[in-house]
């Protein structure tokens, strides 16, 4: 992985067995996302995948424990592999709604369980703009609570696959905030 600038990055795996890398903004768990503010993300990516892989938004929540994704392109192998909650509509397109459930696996507070929440786009895309609270406030009415958040991050994450990536455009909104690079 190379940082490019603010936000930027190239990334490329050769056979990985899991991988991700991203670049994005920790935070002290002590706030939901309603107190942080209206968070979007806009972004553009060279995105050459060559098997298992995905191109998202990512992030972590705590109280409860949570790690969510808003997918936008992916590689050989559609994610989640679980049954759609239904398919919803923001950010000019199509996304099926998933949640899943990770037993005994690592997390940000080492091995246990915990819940996954799922946006993946019908078509891929590779470049555009997600608004993260839009996504966040329909998965709340289907009963998918978050927590506060410890972590948002642009993603490209491998899983048994070799890939390339350039991530030229990154601009993480949050609030009054601004991170990254146009």
């Amino acid at each position: 992985m190379e940082l490019t600038g603010p936000g930027t990055f190239k990334c490329g795996w050769k056979e990985a067995d899991n991988i991700l890398f991203r670049t994005g903004l920790k935070f002290d768990s002590s706030k939901t996302h309603e107190q942080l503010g209206v968070i979007s993300l806009d972004y553009g990516v060279d995105y050459q995948p060559d098997g298992n892989s995905y191109q998202c938004l990512y992030g972590w929540t705590l109280d409860p424990l949570l790690e969510f994704y808003v997918i936008e392109a992916w590689g050989s192998w559609r994610p989640p592999g679980a049954d759609s909650k239904g398919i919803i509509q923001v950010d000019g397109g199509s996304y099926d709604v998933y949640e899943t459930t990770r037993e005994n696996m690592p997390s940000i507070i080492g091995v246990t369980t915990f819940n996954q929440f799922w946006s993946v786009r019908t078509e891929k895309k590779t470049e555009g703009s997600i608004s993260l609270t839009e996504h966040i406030k329909i998965w709340e009415g289907m009963g998918m609570k978050l927590g506060k958040m410890h972590e948002i991050a642009f993603c490209i994450e491998g899983y048994k696959s070799s890939g390339y990536a350039d991530v030229f455009k990154h601009v993480l909104k949050i609030g009054d905030t601004v991170y990254g690079k146009a």
